[in-house]
């Protein structure tokens, strides 16, 4: 029988701990603070070192990354106010987004079955009338959307702020901890790895998918004849939706299946094909990358995203890779896998 490490007191309650927070987290609907904040701290802690190697004194170390987490909290809000700042504007308002959702209306019902067409708005104004009415059944429900997403922006800009002060903290202080603080400090460093590792393995392959549906809409269709509209758009919601594991490309695929319809029914096939193909693809590229970052294979990660969407939801989705990968670590680190 193969030894097995042993697990001192500490480091048990250290554990439990941990396991309670993160089910604290999910149950209480801040996994964006903690996204967010972990966000902030792993590129602080990605950039703080060439800075700390040009500087001898700490005081000058302790100003350069309060200023560097400052920086990065400020672009990253930046990123949150522009599409809030389009959809206020006039061109992202609600009558302009009705025009142009009846515009692909109208562009598509020669290309759809009759059985279709009929249960679509016939102009501007009957699918506005259409929404509205919609939006008075579901009047509570679009209030508590609402709400939910300001609350969400609010802990998004909190745990920014908490990843700042924590990653400023950690990089410019030498620490002396007590035994639980030192477990303790040991799991956040192991979660900030498992967080580092899937999502910038998640930016590559975005950016990968964002490539090869680039060359798709912005080269292979127009040799075609091809030309849809808001290309530039889809590109920039596949990028910033495959930054959701699986969901995301469900998301961006629909997309862009519903604007080339717009065109023709056979565009929106054709479209859904090299999709599907390319996906497909991607899945052992996928595989290798998140897999390589985090020693797991492509079923275990789907098999934690099926439990964790049963248990939480949309949120147990987007938090399983990174638990998952923290869980396993933990184990490796321990032993026990």
């Amino acid at each position: 029988m193969s030894d097995i490490k042993k697990i001192s007191s500490t480091e048990l309650a250290s554990f439990l701990l941990a396991g309670a927070a993160l089910l604290l987290i999910l149950h209480s609907g801040l996994l964006a603070a903690l996204y967010s904040g972990l966000l902030v701290y792993a590129l602080v802690h990605l950039i703080a070192p060439a800075l700390s190697l040009r500087m001898s004194n700490q005081k000058a170390k302790l100003t350069s990354v309060a200023v560097l987490g400052s920086v990065i909290v400020l672009l990253l809000t930046l990123v949150l106010w522009f599409p809030l700042a389009f959809f206020l504007s006039d061109d992202g308002s609600y009558p302009v987004l009705v025009k142009k959702m009846a515009d692909l209306i109208e562009l598509s019902r020669n290309q759809i079955p009759e059985w279709i067409a009929d249960y679509l708005p016939e102009s501007a104004e009957a699918l506005q009338q259409t929404l509205t009415a919609w939006m008075r059944e579901h009047a509570g429900q679009a209030k508590h959307i609402g709400e939910q997403t300001g609350r969400t922006i609010a802990h998004l800009i909190i745990g920014m702020v908490i990843g700042a002060m924590a990653a400023l903290y950690d990089t410019t202080r030498i620490h002396h901890f007590k035994p639980l603080a030192a477990a303790m400090h040991k799991r956040v460093v192991n979660l900030h790895q498992a967080f580092r590792q899937i999502v910038f393995a998640q930016v590559q392959i975005a950016a990968i998918n964002a490539i090869f549906t680039g060359v798709f809409l912005l080269l292979i269709l127009p040799l075609a004849g091809i030309h849809l509209p808001f290309v530039k758009t889809m590109i920039l919601v596949t990028f910033v939706a495959g930054l959701l594991p699986v969901i995301g490309n469900l998301i961006s695929n629909t997309v862009i299946v519903v604007i080339s319809l717009s065109h023709s029914l056979s565009t929106a096939g054709l479209a859904l094909l090299f999709l599907v193909t390319i996906h497909k693809l991607e899945y052992f590229l996928n595989a290798k990358i998140v897999g390589t970052k985090i020693n797991a294979r492509a079923w275990e990660l789907l098999s934690a995203m099926l439990v964790m969407e049963a248990l939480f939801g949309i949120a147990g989705v987007i938090a399983a890779p990174v638990f998952y990968a923290y869980i396993k670590s933990e184990l490796s680190q321990a032993e026990l896998v």
